[in-house]
């Protein structure tokens, strides 16, 4: 076959991308979710949601808390987390500036919200609540390991505590509430709520052809990882109908997430001690949307007291954080149905990076291993390739012979393919085979925070697109020269669109990020050198069996 073939793979397998994201990521399952209202064993319906009759982020009093890793702003209204700073990750425009995951400004709204609500009527603390807190500062010293913030509120006679705590080399901050009845009467009904509050702004940095997810998601055992887009949460306030377990449940976008975990590792399931956990998710106001958790409380007796705690995970997806955090936390770099590829893959990049010390050649050698383990598929595709090259000559004579007669022609070319034992698409299932796998690359590239603010050579961001568009034009003329290592089309107007369709086709590849095109130009360069040793070889045997 000729550099048709090679060309319609690369374009069917780019567009596999963007088809599959726009049209089949896939969507919630309408059994798993729902309009709420849980109904207890005691017949008191739990609040589904919570009220929201002030919309405004009012402030007051800020706590500021830096550890090793982060950098965060607690409001003494709500006792919110309002901004998370990520000191190990620069941001878009200034490395030396913190990433900023976690934000309440102008321009956009992100910010971790709990609070307690009661089904009786009960007044509670809870995110308009004003809080106390012994001091403004708080800074993880060397050597300590714990950095733990204490807030206190009074409502109805009620006392309570609400505590963050933060480890050293974590981004996985417990939030607690100890609840303390001091009341003569039991306290039936409470739950406490757990969300994340944004709206619908996609992270700065967003690039052109490169389409990735920000919103919604959540992952149980039963229903694994899904996605809930903000439109599906404009549609209708939707929870979990059945109590979960575990799993978590909160935001993703482009390297980053924040998480509400049920069962964190290191930590006590929080679905337990007669805690029942409940996913859900709605809109505040018309542009913010809420994801998170409900937990559902025990009774609690007079002049006692009952603590519930929920970690959070807020930073970075690298594979180390995730899969220290909690189960199947990794699942939030959205690899889609390419998991099961995508995942062996990083696994592999991450242990060439341990090698060469570079992710840009950790990168150039993951798509020489590759490129060499599905060498015996692609072969057979080049083979296929140099035998219809180097049958040109006959076909172009055969063509010319039967012009006038269609019929004649398909008869005398299927006489010559059996003659040379050559099968016309013999070469288009290796490729099609190669699908799954290239798209499991490409995702395991483009989700890998790792490559962010990553150099190689003149690059200072794999993430981002060469600064120079250097890589994008070298590949621009690889693809041009593979179109060279087959005959051209016999339809004079498709030879020279077949030339003209790998540089424009390139073009995108200029917006891409420079990780991605360094594999591209890495995988044309070895597929352009195996095709030339391919055709070498069949043109040789040819020449040997021609003389005998």
């Amino acid at each position: 076959m000729d550099s048709r073939r090679l060309i319609t793979f690369i374009i069917i397998s780019i567009g596999l991308l963007f088809v599959w994201e726009k049209y089949f990521t896939p969507k919630p399952n309408p059994n798993s979710i729902a309009v709420s209202s849980t109904t207890n064993s005691d017949n008191t319906t739990t609040p589904a949601n919570v009220e929201d009759n002030n919309l405004k982020l009012n402030s007051d009093k800020i706590i500021t808390v830096t550890t090793d890793l982060v950098q965060a702003q607690i409001n003494s209204v709500g006792g919110d987390l309002r901004n998370l700073s990520l000191l190990m990750h620069g941001s878009q425009t200034n490395k030396k500036d913190p990433y900023n995951l976690l934000t309440a400004n102008n321009n956009k709204i992100y910010v971790a919200q709990t609070g307690l609500v009661s089904n009786s009527g009960l007044i509670l603390p809870n995110h308009n609540s004003i809080f106390t807190v012994d001091k403004l500062n708080y800074t993880l010293e060397p050597g300590q390991k714990d950095l733990i913030v204490t807030l206190k509120a009074n409502e109805s006679g009620i006392d309570v505590l609400k505590t963050y705590t933060f480890k050293r080399d974590s981004y996985v901050v417990d939030v607690s509430y100890q609840i303390i009845n001091n009341t003569n009467a039991p306290l039936n009904g409470v739950s406490a709520y757990w969300r994340l509050l944004r709206d619908e702004t996609a992270p700065d940095g967003e690039m052109k052809f490169v389409h990735t997810y920000t919103g919604a998601a959540y992952y149980t055992p039963d229903n694994k990882f899904n996605k809930l887009a903000f439109k599906d949460i404009q549609k209708n306030d939707l929870s979990y109908p059945e109590t979960v377990n575990s799993g978590w449940v909160g935001y993703i976008q482009h390297y980053f997430t924040a998480m509400w975990l049920l069962n964190a590792y290191g930590y006590n399931s929080v679905c337990t001690n007669g805690i029942s956990c409940r996913f859900n998710f709605k809109m505040v106001g018309s542009d913010l949307a809420s994801a998170g958790l409900l937990t559902d409380l025990p009774m609690i007796k007079p002049h006692s007291s009952f603590t519930v705690a929920v970690p959070l995970f807020a930073g970075p997806e690298e594979d180390s954080a995730l899969n220290s955090a909690a189960p199947d936390l990794e699942r939030t770099k959205d690899y889609g149905w390419v998991y099961i590829f995508a995942t062996p893959l990083f696994w592999l990049l991450v242990k060439l990076h341990e090698l060469v010390k570079n992710w840009g050649w950790a990168i150039v050698s993951l798509t020489i291993v590759v490129k060499a383990v599905l060498y015996p598929l692609t072969r057979a595709s080049y083979i296929s390739m140099a035998k219809m090259k180097a049958l040109a000559p006959k076909m172009e004579k055969l063509k010319s012979q039967y012009k006038d007669d269609k019929a004649k022609l398909q008869q005398a070319m299927m006489g010559l393919y059996k003659s040379e034992k050559v099968n016309p698409i013999g070469g288009c299932l290796p490729m099609v085979l190669q699908i799954p796998v290239f798209i499991g690359l490409y995702w395991a590239l483009l989700s890998s925070v790792e490559l962010r603010q990553a150099s190689f050579l003149w690059i200072n961001d794999l993430s981002l697109p060469d600064p120079y568009y250097i890589l994008p034009a070298i590949l621009a003329l690889t693809m041009f020269l593979q179109t060279f290592m087959s005959p051209p089309p016999s339809d004079p107007m498709q030879a020279k669109m077949m030339k003209i369709m790998p540089v424009a086709f390139s073009v995108m590849f200029f917006f891409f990020p420079a990780g991605l095109v360094v594999y591209w130009l890495i995988n044309n360069v070895l597929s352009i050198s195996q095709q030339w040793y391919v055709n070498k070889h069949v043109t040789l045997r040819r020449q040997n069996r021609n003389k005998n």
